[in-house]
């Protein structure tokens, strides 16, 4: 059986790249999924309603740096399926930053990822956290990544912020705790997704030094994560909080 049936998922950064493939597995268990990303989700939605109904899926555009948007989405995603269960706090910038040394990143850029990667999972939690304090029950998702546990260079900004979000769900699980929500990260480590493949730069400097930097030596594809999170989403991981979990193949136990 399903294990998310009954519940909504809102998922932001869910229509492209991993976060696609987080609103199908979701979607696949039975879960009703809004998309929220500032990429367009229509087309994600309408393959996941094909699949499993027209009430099982909406999208919405919205950037996770804008307080208001974040308001109306989940005035939206409420309006629409009445309550919200999984929060996943996806959304973030990663693919379009090109790898360079600590002193060659610019302030604005920095602070763009900060924006995105940490300031936006707080504004999601902020907007969501009260409707599921009402019901007291919740599971809070926050995709941090393995770089944290490496220190992988050349990508400062992007290190720092996950980092940020390892903290972040340590001391929000201390604080939600009492209201019976689960606040838990899922860290990937290199992941081939579609927008991950389309910066080159990536590629070629990451994917053979990861592979080989693996218990499992091969390359990791989003779908071994999904089943990680659908762990974190269902009642299977209840008695879990204040955890990060970290999918790499066993790359940061080299």
């Amino acid at each position: 059986m399903a294990r998310l049936v009954g519940k909504t998922a809102l998922v932001t950064g869910g229509a492209r790249g991993i976060g696609r493939h987080y609103s199908l597995a979701l979607a696949a268990e039975g879960a009703r999924v809004m998309i929220a990303d500032i990429e367009d989700g229509s087309a994600l939605a309408a393959e996941i309603a094909q699949r499993h109904g027209a009430n099982s899926v909406a999208s919405m555009a919205f950037d996770v740096r804008d307080e208001k948007a974040i308001e109306a989405l989940v005035a939206e995603t409420l309006a629409r399926f009445g309550q919200i269960d999984v929060l996943v706090n996806n959304a973030a910038l990663y693919a379009k930053l090109s790898p360079r040394n600590f002193d060659e990143w610019d302030a604005e850029l920095w602070d763009r990822v900060m924006a995105i990667n940490v300031r936006g999972p707080w504004l999601m939690v902020r907007a969501v956290a009260p409707h599921m304090i009402a019901r007291r029950s919740g599971k809070i998702i926050n995709i941090a990544s393995g770089t944290v546990y490496k220190g992988t260079p050349r990508m400062l900004p992007y290190v720092t912020s996950k980092g940020a979000i390892l903290a972040f769900t340590r001391s929000l699980s201390r604080e939600l705790g009492a209201y019976g929500i689960a606040v838990n990260s899922l860290a990937p480590g290199y992941i081939l997704s579609e927008t991950g493949l389309e910066n080159t730069t990536h590629v070629e400097e990451a994917r053979v030094p990861v592979r080989n930097s693996r218990a499992f030596k091969r390359d990791a594809y989003p779908d071994d994560l999904t089943g990680t999170l659908v762990f974190l989403a269902s009642s299977d991981s209840d008695f879990i909080t204040g955890q990060s979990i970290v999918v790499d193949g066993g790359s940061v136990n080299n």
